[in-house]
């Protein structure tokens, strides 16, 4: 999904921009706010800023102070027209197009479409780069016979359930029945993770409905301190948050911390009645159905069964130190050692845990170590937990 900051103060131009992009569209009024917008934003690369020119002296300091701080997010100026002169600067700073307030929707097309292209080479770009520079794992003989053969078992068995999803989802909701996220694996390497899409195809603008309220910054709003945290796992929100945005939910900050309250100290809280789900989605994630097409990623070769479970690009990127690295030195897998781990009484697992079980994985699997595992995993759909 793409990302569109806008830092400005005109409404018009506001409204019209958001009318003609995809994707979450968040107004802010100055500099500061933007910040704090951004700071929450994970996927930089699919992140852009649409800052309205002002005075072009501020607009060099705030812009150069923006492209130091967030030098992956994309910065167009939206402005009328510029001076030869005044273009030379705005690119020195920063600046890596324009636009006009009245944009036309097939400039905002076009524009979109190179900021996926840019998106790709991004990609490619970051497992090159960590590939080269690391000890080439490869997956034992012994696991991958097994995962060929444990994944074939699994599809032809799970053939009837595979194809009863696939045409739920299709008579719920028009769109692709599978859903295609990139993630990063053994080695470092990107792959296209699949899953079953649970969420209506038009999920974007179901989530700028819900996030309307936080457009932009009225007059009366000014005192607000407006920002949005966009994680997978998420960590205690910092002060001054109005919207918690993710994947699987949008919620108000004081809705999250009432479930925050009654999951203790669970750090992966999903919230329920996300519009954006189907009702279809609501079931497969619920019994996890909705991962098994990854059983063809395993049988492809992207994953094994057991192993680490691939990450997002965005979390991979902050894991590439040498604390981090053998990680990657593994299999990436559907199902892993922490997935089947307790600590305490909540049998959760705070995020440094799961980073060193997975370190623990990667230097000590074995066969008898991934059967102990998929007996674990099993057991865990037909165990109740105590509550």
């Amino acid at each position: 999904m793409l990302y569109y900051v806008y830092i400005g103060t005109n409404h018009a131009v506001i409204n019209h921009l958001n009318n003609v992009t995809e994707g979450l569209f968040v107004a802010v009024s100055n500099q500061k706010k933007a910040i704090k917008v951004i700071a929450g934003i994970r996927e930089r690369y699919n992140t852009t800023i649409l800052y309205e020119q002002t005075v072009p002296d501020t607009d060099y300091t705030n812009i150069s102070y923006l492209h130091k701080l967030f030098p992956r997010v994309y910065i167009i100026l939206i402005t009328e027209e510029l001076h030869n002169e005044q273009r030379k600067e705005y690119l020195k700073v920063g600046v890596n197009n324009t636009l006009p307030p009245d944009a036309k929707e097939e400039s905002i097309e076009s524009m979109m479409e190179y900021l996926e292209k840019r998106q790709e080479y991004k990609l490619r770009e970051f497992s090159e780069t960590h590939r080269k520079t690391l000890r080439v794992f490869h997956l034992p003989l012994w696991k991958r016979t097994f995962d060929i053969m444990f994944s074939g078992i699994a599809i032809l068995i799970l053939s009837p359930l595979l194809i009863i999803t696939a045409v739920a989802i299709r008579m719920e909701s028009k769109g692709k029945v599978i859903y295609k996220s990139q993630r990063v694996g053994s080695n470092y390497k990107i792959f296209n993770f699949l899953k079953f899409r649970s969420m209506y195809t038009n999920a974007d603008k179901r989530l700028k409905e819900l996030n309307a309220r936080n457009q932009y910054t009225t007059e009366k709003e000014e005192e607000q301190e407006e920002a949005i945290e966009i994680k997978n796992d998420l960590d205690q929100p910092s002060e001054g948050e109005t919207i918690l945005i993710s994947d699987d939910f949008v919620v108000s900050e004081e809705d999250f911390l009432k479930q925050k309250s009654r999951e203790k100290k669970n750090a992966f809280v999903k919230i329920e009645h996300d519009p954006r789900i189907t009702r279809v989605g609501h079931f497969i994630r619920k019994y996890s159905i909705d991962e098994l097409p990854q059983l063809f990623n395993i049988f492809k070769g992207d994953m094994s069964i057991v192993g680490n479970r691939p990450l997002p690009l965005y979390e991979a990127e902050l894991l590439t130190s040498d604390a981090y690295i053998d990680r990657f030195m593994a299999p990436s897998g559907l199902t892993g050692l922490w997935q089947v781990e307790k600590r305490g009484d909540s049998g959760k697992l705070s995020a440094e845990e799961r980073k060193q079980l997975d370190i623990q994985y990667a230097k000590k699997f074995s066969f008898w170590l991934d059967l102990k595992i998929i007996v674990k995993t099993l057991t865990a759909f037909i165990q109740k937990e105590d509550v």
